[in-house]
């Protein structure tokens, strides 16, 4: 049997598969945020560590691994040291004005943990190879808050 007829053979008896990035020691970041529309202290500037775990389903690369986990942790790394805001937010204008635009991420829904998570899968799923099926993202704010 040639070297390519048993990786078919292998390709064609994996199947889908499951990647878990971050099972055991989840990626964290920090980021900070703030929801404009809320009535408690979560209106106010501030920030969290954020644990971040990935579920990827699809079928081996020729790699041998569903997805290259560097390729996952760059893109919720484009969110470390950021400040998440709603689209509309007087901050943005704070934040340009004082030459520091580059650190902000605009969504356009309110930055809760939960839109944070729909939105990484999002990002996944535009820059990860057509061979993966499904991402799904779970986001735990830690109980280490921090007040800008």
């Amino acid at each position: 049997m040639s070297r390519s007829a048993l990786e078919e053979s292998l390709h064609d008896r994996a199947g889908e598969r499951t990647l878990v990035v971050g099972a055991d020691r989840p990626i964290r970041i920090s980021a900070g945020h703030r929801l404009r529309h809320h009535d408690g202290k979560c209106a106010r500037p501030h920030g969290h560590n954020y644990d971040i775990t990935v579920e990827l389903r699809g079928e081996l690369a020729d790699t041998g691994w569903v997805v290259d986990k560097g390729v996952v942790t760059d893109v919720i790394d484009e969110w470390d040291h950021m400040f998440l805001v709603e689209r509309g937010d007087p901050l943005i204008e704070g934040f340009e004005a004082s030459g520091d635009a580059d650190a902000l991420v605009v969504l356009d829904e309110p930055p809760t943990a939960e839109v944070m998570a729909v939105l990484l899968e999002e990002k996944l799923l535009d820059r990860l190879p057509d061979t993966v099926s499904a991402v799904s993202v779970s986001i735990a704010e830690t109980g280490e808050l921090t007040t800008y």
